[in-house]
């Protein structure tokens, strides 16, 4: 990963979030000393945003399959030039929090572009719960 999340302040949406079909840029914000906790802040309307953590801190063993045209849509021209962010539910604590892990977004650190990507995988939640 060449950039952190802190460095990130704009990114641009290849395709609108399901349900927000005129949203697509975002600040990318981190709400925590450690950028573990951030939150997608549409650029456009400041009261919509999305709570999103990296993968690693909870599922470290996470690492989704996107396809070629994910690759392409997304301009990606290295694994290492892309951030992968699990959008979460949030609950009345970490233990009733979960993340989405079927629709990760994924960012393109060297174009800004993302993407939430729907993966096909049966095996993936919805509602991974954060902590067990």
């Amino acid at each position: 990963m060449t950039a952190t999340m802190t460095e990130i302040p704009v990114i641009d949406l290849v395709h609108p979030l399901p349900g927000f079909p005129d949203q697509r840029r975002f600040a990318l914000v981190a709400l925590d000393e450690d950028g573990v906790l951030c939150q997608l802040r549409s650029l456009d309307d400041p009261s919509l945003r999305f709570l999103v953590v990296p993968p690693s801190a909870f599922f470290p063993e996470y690492a989704p399959e996107v396809s070629d045209e994910v690759v392409a849509d997304l301009e990606i021209a290295s694994a290492e030039d892309v951030i992968v962010l699990l959008v979460l539910n949030a609950g009345d604590s970490l233990g009733s929090t979960t993340a989405n892990l079927l629709a990760p977004v994924l960012v393109n650190t060297a174009t800004r572009r993302a993407s939430q990507v729907i993966l096909d995988d049966p095996s993936l939640s919805i509602a991974a719960p954060l902590v067990a």
